[in-house]
């Protein structure tokens, strides 16, 4: 199961991640958002090759603003601390596997 990730944890378990790490930014109230979380809950059941993490843009807008997250949902990849992908919208899961690889 994917984890949530905050303002005070995100450095720890995502920039500072020995794998790569995909963290899906969503809303509660976000309807593509909704239709994501499955593939995103299978890809992080997956694999521990990498990690897997949900960060809620309302409750962490300024991590949202640091990466340009304009439209819910949106899907970063970190690698060594530093973004390596990004996807906007829904994706099928081997477009999220792809950005993994």
């Amino acid at each position: 199961m994917a984890n949530k990730v905050n303002t005070q944890n995100f450095q720890e378990l995502v920039l500072n991640s020995a794998k790569p790490v995909l963290v899906d930014f969503y809303a509660d109230w976000c309807g593509p958002c909704k239709m994501l979380t499955p593939v995103i809950e299978q890809i992080a059941a997956e694999s521990d090759a990498y990690e897997v993490y949900k960060l809620n843009v309302d409750e962490a807008p300024e991590i949202a603003a640091k990466y340009g997250v304009m439209s819910i949902p949106t899907l970063i990849v970190f690698k060594d601390g530093k973004e390596s992908g990004k996807t906007i919208g829904v994706q099928s899961k081997q477009t999220i596997l792809n950005l993994l690889a």
